[in-house]
This record gives C-alpha cells, structure tokens and sequence, in this order.
C-alpha cells in the first residue's frame, strides 16, 4: 500500500486514538439507526412458522432481553469505553479466550447483517429504476458508504442522524395511516399455525426487530464524556424501538392478517421482504403518493442501518486487530480522517463476498446467532465483574440487579439453543465459521507476549 493507507507498526503506536466528536443525540441516530431497517423488512418472514401469536410472545420476550440486556451494556459501556464492547468486557471479564469467543460473535454479527440490508437496498431500487441489477446497486452502496465511513465518523454520524429521522417519521406515518383500519379479528387469525413450536421458530425474526443496538457502544471512545453520553444513547435509543416495533407489527398486520404482509399474491407461496408497503397497499392501492412515499423513505430506513452497521462493524474490527486477534494493521487509525479505514476497507470486501452468495435469509440467521452469542457472554462478564470488581467505577448502575440480566441471560440462552434446533444446519454453519476464524486468524495477544 502506498500513500496515506502506508501505516507502519511505529505509526500504529504514535496514532493509537479516536476523535471524540458524538453527543447523545448523534448516538441516538446511531442506536436507532442501526436497528430501524429491521422494522422495514424481513420480522415478517416469522409470521409464516409463528403466526401472529407466535412472533408477538417471541417478540415480547425478545424485547424485554433487549431492554434489559440494554440497561447491563449500558453499565459495562460506560465503565469500560472502548471501541471493542462485548470483547472487550468479555476480555476483561472471562480472560482471553473467552474475550475472543465474544469478538468473533461480534464480528460476524457485524459483518453478516450489512450485507443482507444491502441486497434489500439493491430491490428497493431496482423497483424504481428495473434496469439495474440489484446486485450493482448494492455493490455500489458498500462501497459508497464505505468510503463515507473512512472519511470521518462526525460526517458519517450526522449523516445517519439525518436518514434516521426520516425514517423514524415515516414509521409514524404509516401508523397513522394504518391504525384507523386495525381490526382485532386480524390479529386473531390463523394466530398459531404451527402451534408452540412456532413461538421457538420465529425467535431468530423477532430478534431482527433490534439487532445492532449494542452497536452504540462501539463508538465509546468517539463519544464526548462516555460516561454520561452512552447512556443517554443507549436509553433514548431503546425506548424509542420498543415504541416502533410495537406500532409497526400491530398496525401492519392488523390491517388484513398477516398473511397479507408475507405474500404478495394470496395463495402463493413466494414471500415478500416489504410488510409495510404490502400492507398500505391494501388501503391505498399501488398508485397512491402515500404507497410511494412509503417505499421512497423505507429505503431511507434500510440505508440508515447499513451505514450504521458498517461504522460499527470497523470499530469492532479495530479493537479485535488492537488485541492481536487480527493481523496489525487493521487497528490502524487513518492519519487524516482518524478513521480505521483499513478494517472498514477488509469489512467491505467479505461483506461483498457474502452478498454475492445470494443467501439473504441465511445471512439474517448467521449474524443472530453471533448477535445471541454476544449478548450471552456480555451478560457472563456483567455478572462476573460485578463480583469481581465491585469498586470499579460504574457511571451508571443497571436496575433490578440481579433480576433483570437473569432472566435476560436466560431468554439469551433459550433463544440460542432453540436457533440451533431450528437452523441445525445454519447452526454448524456458524460454528464452523467461529472454528475457522479461531485456527486461521487467532494470532497471539500482545498482552500473551513473552
């Protein structure tokens, strides 16, 4: 490499920081930014194996580990603000192994999900301009925002911040839009289909619903005062998504059934990504400025956490590559832009690798299970720490300890075996990754060194 990209072990060491440049309100246009495609597609894949019943006790579950798990990050983030999260507080925690297990999860969660927002990007364009192919467009958004990313992190957040809000209000558009035809009796229907097991079947989808919130702690070390921003984040952040999710599951299938939000021509079995436009199309029809208005700022909700994921997805790589997990130069910093554009630039090129494996759904479950993975052992060093270092400084203090990260480390573990027994063959896919990762790219800590 040449130029500004040539970074030598020297320059690593003498340029080892971040600019701190995000306030609580750019972290709530990450925290949210992160998650909101998940309210635009794919939570309704769930319906077809759960039914209405089945998604929304999975769901509710899932949203209350989420909250829970939320409010114990929020204490791990702010006592320990580092870009790496849940590998480093694994790290800290549990020693190095077990850190190593936690940022592998990490970083295939964070690696995964962009490239299955990216394949819907391509769709949703290609339904306005059909003579793109949708793998063009979305090799063209990678690398777009990509280089977004690399440029700075306050461009980058304050871009999100700008897409999020868009997309945030078109959500409550839509509710608006939608709620005033809500008939009960929808719900009611075909509720069950695959009985209890259902529930089990559509964990995976509900956990799409808020996948990537903890991204908000991988920009600890770009907040101004951590301590008191990162919980202003991550609290705004959360009670703004369980708000979402709640209006935009009821009143979408709430409008005929949720058979109507899955597939586009009654009887078929082909299914759709885009509930919200399948259900305002059954009151408006397909030619009304609300229908296309919906589709325009969706896509705006789609790009708010593709760009978000990618920003995140470079912090974890930097922090795993600091650690020696990953060859050096991947943690290091940009001498101009303060950015770790290396490991946006090597995120970028296996994102691309999996986009084109055309295996969307699949990609969706691989990153829940390192998603799951995390927050099980971020959970663990919770725990530990707290028995271990009951003097280390915590800004701020969980609630209902032990309660609460209890019974959200159990709806952690469920959700991870009952992944497995569902997705057997995803499952050993996943571990084979983490096997993989571990013989191929485990190189010996710094902290290991003689």
């Amino acid at each position: 490499m040449t130029g500004e990209f040539m970074i030598s072990e020297q320059n690593l060491t003498q340029n080892p920081t971040l600019t701190q440049t995000l306030g609580p309100v750019m972290l709530w246009g990450l925290g949210v930014g992160y998650v909101i495609s998940g309210m635009y597609f794919g939570w309704n894949l769930g319906l077809p194996v759960g039914g209405t019943l089945g998604l929304a006790i999975s769901t509710l579950f899932i949203m209350l580990m989420y909250v829970f798990f939320t409010f114990s990050y929020t204490e791990l983030a702010c006592a320990i603000p580092k870009a790496g999260g849940g590998f480093d507080y694994a790290t800290r925690a549990l020693g190095q192994k077990w850190g190593y297990l936690a940022g592998v999860a990490q970083v295939i969660e964070f690696l995964f999900a962009p490239p299955a927002i990216a394949f819907a990007i391509g769709a949703y364009f290609h339904e306005f301009f059909p003579g793109l192919p949708i793998l063009l467009i979305s090799t063209l958004a990678f690398l777009l925002f990509t280089a977004l990313n690399i440029v700075g992190v306050r461009a980058a957040a304050r871009f999100e911040l700008f897409i999020t809000v868009f997309a945030v209000a078109e959500l409550f558009i839509f509710s608006g839009v939608t709620l005033p035809h809500f008939e009960a009796q929808n719900l009611a229907r075909n509720a069950l289909p695959a009985g209890i097991t259902g529930i089990f079947a559509s964990i995976p989808f509900a956990i799409w619903f808020f996948l990537g919130i903890e991204g908000v702690a991988n920009v600890a070390e770009e907040t101004r005062n951590p301590q008191r921003n990162i919980l202003l984040g991550f609290g705004s952040s959360i009670a703004t998504l369980v708000v979402l999710c709640i209006l935009t599951f009821v009143s979408s299938v709430g409008v005929a059934g949720w058979e109507a939000i899955v597939y586009p021509v009654a009887g078929s079995d082909t299914t759709s990504d885009s509930p919200l436009p399948l259900a305002l199309s059954h009151i408006v029809g397909k030619e009304h400025l609300l229908y296309h208005l919906l589709l325009t700022i969706g896509l705006f909700g789609l790009i708010a956490s593709f760009h978000g994921l990618i920003l995140a997805a470079g912090r974890v790589t930097l922090e795993f590559a600091r650690a020696g997990h990953l060859p050096g130069v991947l943690g290091a910093i940009h001498p101009k832009f303060k950015t770790p554009a290396l490991a946006l630039i090597a995120n970028a090129a296996i994102g691309l690798l999996a986009l084109y494996s055309g295996k969307t759904a699949e990609i969706i479950t691989i990153a829940c299970f390192g998603a799951i993975t995390l927050y099980a052992l971020s959970l663990v060093s919770f725990f530990k720490l707290r028995w271990s270092e009951p003097d280390l400084h915590r800004p701020f203090k969980a609630p209902l300890y032990p309660a609460s990260q209890a019974f959200a480390l159990l709806i952690a573990i469920t959700a991870l075996v009952s992944m497995f027994v569902f997705n057997l063959k995803l499952g050993f896919i996943y571990l084979g990754i983490v096997i993989f990762a571990h013989f191929l790219l485990k190189i010996r800590s710094p902290m290991e060194a003689p």
